[in-house]
């Protein structure tokens, strides 16, 4: 039988760069799921990582999605944060970004390093961080998703109201200088066709986001699906927070 640890102590030396990560093949997870534990509560892997150290487990558990984490040995299952000892970022396995790309509000940037930003507009850190963008603007690409959190008022009418800008450099215009004091979304009227596409584009985002699993805002991924924190990119362009 398995052994179920609850933490995962931070003597664990979890090194794992992006590069070294890498799909596990079907026979291996299918050697997984006949693991006695797996069998026994019906655990059906969706995606396997090779992590270094780890296996990286998105799993389905009776209809209930997780992610949970295998020693090699397969001895040992790990849920819970696990934490990488070389900069204190927490683990996890890629995010499964297939046919996101081309269903984003816009794209910001110029650039070549691409990444997938899932914002609101009323959320004071996605404030925080895209106030930073003119800053680099020449070397990012990132694809703009919205989803407006439920317990922000206005956000769903600031969203709609930025994606209904005809232009990208209009939309950018507007994201970055939209505030809950603004009176343009406020009055903004729109056609019954109009207001149609923008509320079935924004459903889209939002479905995309609960499907990769976002709880809060900002969430960025780089082109691989790692998760991104957005202080740290900041960084890796010379760029300090205050």
């Amino acid at each position: 039988m398995l052994q179920i640890a609850k933490k995962l102590l931070l003597a664990l030396a979890i090194t794992t760069s992006l590069s070294a990560v890498e799909e596990l093949s079907q026979d291996e997870v299918t050697k997984i799921e006949q693991l006695d534990l797996f069998t026994r509560a019906q655990i059906k892997v969706t995606k396997a990582y090779d992590m270094g150290n780890l296996y990286a487990l998105i799993i389905n558990v009776r209809g209930n999605s997780d992610q949970v984490f295998l020693t090699k040995d397969k001895k040992s299952l790990i849920t819970g944060d696990v934490i990488n000892t070389a900069d204190g970022s927490k683990i996890t396995p890629p995010t499964d970004l297939t046919g996101v790309r081309g269903k984003e509000a816009f794209i910001f940037g110029s650039g070549t390093e691409e990444y997938f930003l899932f914002t609101d507009p009323e959320c004071p850190y996605c404030k925080k961080f895209e106030s930073y963008f003119p800053q680099i603007e020449k070397n990012v690409k990132i694809r703009v998703f919205y989803y407006p959190l439920d317990f922000h008022k206005n956000a769903k009418d600031m969203s709609l109201y930025v994606m209904s800008k005809k232009t990208t450099s209009e939309k950018i215009k507007a994201m970055l200088s939209i505030s809950t004091e603004d009176k343009g979304y406020k009055n903004r009227k729109y056609s019954e066709d109009e207001e149609a596409k923008l509320e079935k584009s924004l459903k889209v985002q939002m479905s995309i986001a609960q499907r990769l699993g976002v709880q809060g805002t900002p969430a960025l991924y780089d082109k691989d699906g790692k998760k991104v924190v957005w202080v740290n990119l900041l960084k890796k362009y010379g760029i300090d927070v205050k």
